[in-house]
Order: C-alpha cells, then sequence, then structure tokens
C-alpha cells in the first residue's frame, strides 16, 4: 500500500510539473518549450522510426513534429499531453509517407567524364551484412521492421504504439482520434497480418519467437 501511495504520488508530481511546464511554454518560455522536447523526443523518433522504418525519414518527422507543436501550442485543450503531441508526430508521419508516394523516383547514376553512366558503382553497393553475419536479435529485428513495412499506416501506427511503446489503448485511441474498440480492432487485424508474414522467415526467427507452423500440420 505504501509503494502504491509513493506511486500516485510521484505521478501527481510529475503531472504538475508537466502542466506547469506547459503554461510556461504557451506564454513563450523556450526553456520550457525545450524541456517538453526533451522529455517525449526519444519516444516520438521511436514511433517516428517503426512508421517511416529509416532513421533520416523519421528524425525529419519528428523535427517537423516538434516545429509544428511549436506552433499549435495555443491549440492544446488540457488532457493527455503525450497522447496530443504523438498525435502531430504520427500526422508528420503520414504526410512524409504520401510525400513519397507522390514523388517520382529518379535513379541516381554517376557518370564518367564522358557522360556515360558508371556500371554498378561502389557506392551504391549493398553493403548491408548478411543475414549469417547477423546475431539472433538483429535478424529479429529486421523481420519484424519488414512485416511492419508491409501493414498499411494505421494498423502500423496502432501495433507499434501498443507491442512497442507500451502505450495504453486510451492514449492511442487519443492520437489516432479514433474509439477504445477501434483501437483494439486495428491492433487484433495487424497482429494477425505480423503473424501470417513471419511465418515465411521461418528459420530466421528464433524458437522463442517462432510461431507454432510445426504444429499446424498436426
Amino acid at each position: 500500500m505504501d509503494n502504491l501511495i509513493k506511486w500516485r504520488k510521484t505521478c501527481n508530481k510529475q503531472l504538475m510539473e508537466e502542466t506547469l511546464l506547459i503554461e510556461k511554454a504557451m506564454r513563450g518560455d523556450l526553456d520550457a518549450f525545450n524541456q517538453l522536447v526533451l522529455t517525449y523526443q526519444e519516444m516520438a523518433f521511436n514511433l517516428a522510426y517503426r512508421i517511416m522504418a529509416d532513421d533520416a525519414a523519421a528524425a525529419d518527422a519528428t523535427q517537423d513534429a516538434v516545429i509544428s507543436m511549436y506552433r499549435k501550442l495555443d491549440t492544446y485543450r488540457g488532457g493527455s499531453f503525450k497522447a496530443w503531441f504523438l498525435r502531430i508526430v504520427t500526422n508528420a508521419c503520414y504526410d512524409e509517407l504520401r510525400k513519397q508516394k507522390r514523388r517520382p523516383t529518379i535513379p541516381l547514376e554517376p557518370l564518367t567524364d564522358e557522360d556515360e553512366p558508371i556500371e554498378s558503382p561502389a557506392w551504391i553497393a549493398d553493403k548491408s551484412p548478411t543475414l549469417e553475419e547477423n546475431l539472433i536479435n538483429t535478424q529479429l529485428e529486421e523481420a519484424i521492421q519488414h512485416c511492419l513495412n508491409n501493414l498499411d499506416a494505421k494498423f502500423r501506427t496502432v501495433i507499434v504504439m501498443v507491442d512497442i511503446s507500451g502505450q495504453d489503448y486510451e492514449t492511442v485511441a487519443e492520437v489516432i482520434k479514433s474509439p477504445v474498440g477501434t483501437v483494439k480492432s486495428r491492433l487484433f487485424r495487424a497482429r494477425l497480418k505480423m503473424q501470417e508474414c513471419l511465418r515465411g522467415f521461418g528459420e530466421l526467427i528464433p524458437d522463442r519467437f517462432r510461431l507454432n507452423s510445426e504444429d499446424d500440420d498436426v
């Protein structure tokens, strides 16, 4: 009981401190704003990375979200500040994904002095390690990210926030502006799609994570 009381006091203190920071930031206090950014930037980047599957794109989306947060501070109307900010991050990722779909893909081909394309230039060679060179956790990470990339953005966002970032249903519901029931439904469908995708990796998945594909044949 004593531990629970201490935990509640700690949470209330943190909430009060955050509320004070928000109020100061809304009045133009840059130090307070920066403190808010420091509190959530790692969480924001991790979410963006899982959605974008690219370090540079995730960093850009996070930076855009921070700028957007600063500009929209006066629209914050209370409630979970974390959920409010993560919704901005999610929208920044969606905007970038839409831009990527519209952006034409132009191959970069370096030319020789005679304006002839260089065949198989070294700088575009795939230098990523082979699966055999990766540790099991790296193999699993690649498999999971591959399957995440194949999900529609709305499913990817939910499963990333719940199963990877550890956010509760209520927070996710605030972020995607949908009922908790929608969160649960999308999460269920996302998990099914992930399971089906991960079956295709077979021996790449460690025994403790491997789905019971062998049992299906029994």
